[in-house]
């Protein structure tokens, strides 16, 4: 019903197109444009797929950005409240298109700051003050914003899992608060970027990004941006040509000697930071209910 509701009245090129539905009985079926690619989250953490280049990345952040200011920019906004890497769909030319409306909810009217609603999303994307209060804004969705700008520069899920040597010892790592002491500088910044990106990819739009994922996922609400600033930001980055691999920056082209000495740096940095050596972690994507 709420896809129906949502998606039957909003048309907007970065909105998933609802082509029509069927609602007879116990028949319930809602059919959508065909989306060739797939979702982000099949491109950037599946084996299978091949790795998105930088400017990609890029473009789907931009459209998704648009998708969701699109959303906020209505006479009363409508609240995504699902924002996450599988329900950003591609189609043939990677452009983004936001899907599932499943959770949307209408905003404030008037003078009302919130919406007070039962708690639900996806750990690890959901914003904490509404975790904690159940109380919605456009501003909650801000927060999932930056969170997928975070997958989109570390090539990492939300929220993972560390495998310890017994279940007891497992870690369960959230991305927001593993990437913080990393994102304040580019020197840093380049030991989590996503190493299938090969160093290919713009310092200058790498750490403008980074920047802005900061300031999404800032703990108070009323200092993130509106998805409005969030669009204009990033599409200043689109043109940048600094290319990282250029400089010598990304320790994978790097002659071996250095190489081993960065890679010895960082996995010292990320037992500094607490979360010890950096395997492939298994996904922690339950919903939040």
């Amino acid at each position: 019903q709420a896809e129906v509701i949502f998606l039957g009245q909003f048309r907007h090129e970065h909105l998933l197109k609802l082509l029509g539905y069927c609602c007879e009985d116990e028949e319930r079926l809602l059919v959508y444009e065909f989306m060739p690619r797939g979702s982000l989250d099949n491109h950037l953490f599946k084996r299978i797929s091949a790795t998105l280049p930088w400017g990609t990345r890029l473009k789907v952040a931009i459209g998704a950005a648009k998708g969701v200011a699109f959303l906020h920019g209505g006479k009363q906004p409508v609240i995504y409240r699902d924002l996450k890497a599988s329900n950003i769909l591609l189609d043939s030319d990677f452009t983004a298109k936001l899907s599932d409306f499943g959770l949307a909810k209408l905003g404030p009217e008037g003078e009302e700051t919130h919406v007070s609603t039962r708690v639900m999303g996806t750990h690890g994307y959901a914003a904490p003050e509404y975790v904690q209060t159940g109380h919605l804004t456009v501003k909650s969705d801000v927060y999932s914003f930056g969170v997928v700008l975070l997958e989109l520069l570390t090539g990492r899920r939300a929220m993972e899992h560390v495998p310890g040597r017994t279940a007891r010892a497992e870690q369960t790592i959230k991305l927001v608060e593993w990437t913080r002491p990393y994102l304040a500088s580019s020197r840093r910044l380049r030991c989590i970027m996503d190493q299938k990106l090969s160093g290919h990819y713009s310092v200058k739009g790498a750490r403008a990004m980074a920047h802005l994922a900061v300031r999404c996922t800032n703990p108070q609400p009323r200092d993130r941006p509106s998805m409005a600033v969030v669009v204009e930001e990033l599409e200043q980055l689109e043109g940048l040509k600094d290319m990282a691999v250029s400089m010598g920056l990304f320790w994978p082209t790097a002659p071996a000697a250095g190489r081993n000495a960065l890679s010895a740096k960082f996995r010292a940095e990320m037992k500094g930071a607490g979360t010890g050596a950096v395997p492939r972690r298994r996904t922690a994507s339950a919903n939040l209910s």
